[in-house]
């Protein structure tokens, strides 16, 4: 009797332990089991209804070709003002950051002595002048004479001598008499140009003499210049656009400062190229080129850093899609485009220009519905459902590589696309 009980014990213990070892271990094999049917069902929704892609239609237009350098604004003419002679300043007629036309009065020094020196001068004149008159009256009645046999040859040969010797006096008077009106003039400073005046380096009863510090710096702000340099790479190509640009006046440029990319919209303003340097630097493989550019507002300032945009020749009929759109396969190119039924078509692509976030491509007509977001889940002939672009069920990570991967791409004919 005991033995059978203790075997019916047993064997419920043994079923009670299989039946805990079995519910421990169902849930682990249902586990097992969900990520095939969660795998078969997202196949199947993919193989059964149309995809959301985001897509843009490709555009056709104008492109420029432009390249960018770091660059620097200069004045295009500057002058020190520096006194001629000494004396003691007796009128500052100008004042710091002053903006002055060309001929203005700027100084004055005292010109008491220079004055004093030209009336002396001029009344040196006078009295070589009198004497002059005297001669000619004297040597026209010898003459008189000397026909009348009154007087020797000898007689009217003398007086001429005499009138000679007066005229050059006369002569050397006059250049005396420009020579201190030369002096008396240097006491009053002129802008020789328009300008806006820097700082002012004396004051009223200030002792100046040549040699000595500018009295003030004058400096050209409208026009300006830029200057900057390019790799030698870009030469090709910027010495053919400045010869077919001549008669428009040179290579077009805009300058604006780096630090107004962003925010608000940077104030740009138009120039062109007036002058490619004659050679190469050995050492940077750079050339210096510079630009002229109106500057009415004073916008720029000579010594800003500025970045230069110069357009080198435009593509005409270009057509422009996003850069995201191209999708990267080695050397391979290529842009999912939906056709007339509502599926996607693979295309392959070159790429010609980049544009920032667009790039310039042949093997995609104007009009086309380029897919952007959603094209890293499809396959030739998927049907697809086209939404606004950003709302796109195809927008991921994978997509943003792809993007960033054909920006990439782009890059590689940056160099070849600036140069042709």
């Amino acid at each position: 009797m005991k033995t059978r009980t203790i075997a019916a014990l047993l064997v419920v213990a043994s079923g009670a332990s299989g039946t805990y070892w079995w519910t421990q271990k169902s849930p682990a094999a249902d586990t097992a089991k969900a990520p095939i049917a969660a795998g078969s069902a997202s196949a199947s929704g993919t193989r059964g209804g149309p995809q959301t892609v985001g897509i843009v239609l490709a555009q056709q237009r104008d492109v420029p070709v432009s390249i960018e350098a770091a660059g620097s604004v200069v004045a295009l003419d500057s002058v020190e003002i520096r006194p001629l002679t000494t004396g003691i300043v007796t009128e500052v007629a100008v004042e710091e950051g002053q903006a002055v036309k060309r001929g203005a009065v700027l100084f004055k020094l005292d010109d008491r002595a220079d004055r004093a020196n030209l009336d002396k001068a001029r009344a040196q004149l006078a009295k070589d002048k009198a004497t002059q008159a005297d001669l000619e009256r004297q040597l026209a009645r010898s003459r008189e004479l000397f026909e009348q046999n009154f007087i020797a040859r000898n007689a009217v040969d003398s007086l001429q001598t005499q009138l000679d010797a007066q005229l050059a006096a006369v002569r050397s008077s006059v250049a005396g008499v420009q020579s201190i009106e030369v002096a008396l003039g240097n006491n009053v400073l002129k802008a020789p140009m328009s300008g806006r005046a820097g700082a002012v380096s004396v004051v009223k009863g200030s002792l100046v003499q040549p040699g000595g510090a500018a009295l003030v710096t004058l400096t050209q702000m409208d026009p300006i210049g830029v200057s900057f340099t390019l790799p030698e790479a870009q030469l090709g190509a910027l010495r053919k656009a400045d010869k077919e640009l001549a008669t428009e006046g040179g290579v077009p440029l805009t300058v604006q400062l780096p630090g107004e990319r962003r925010g608000q919209p940077a104030v740009a303003l138009p120039g062109n190229v007036s002058f490619i340097d004659s050679g190469v630097d050995a050492t940077t493989g750079t050339i210096r080129v510079k630009g002229k550019l109106v500057n009415e507002g004073r916008q720029f300032w000579p010594g800003q850093y500025v970045t230069v945009k110069l357009t080198l020749r435009t593509i005409k009929d270009a057509v422009v899609i996003p850069q995201a759109a191209v999708i990267v396969r080695g050397n391979e190119r290529s842009v999912y485009v939906v056709d007339a039924e509502g599926k996607a078509q693979m295309k392959p692509v070159q790429l010609r220009q980049p544009l920032g976030e667009q790039v310039v491509v042949e093997g995609v007509t104007a009009g086309e519905k380029v897919v952007v977001e959603g094209k890293q889940n499809l396959r030739p002939g998927t049907p697809v459902k086209e939404a606004p672009m950003g709302s796109g069920k195809g927008a991921s990570a994978a997509g943003a590589a792809s993007g960033a991967a054909a920006a990439a791409s782009t890059a590689e004919v940056a160099a070849s696309g600036a140069s042709r």
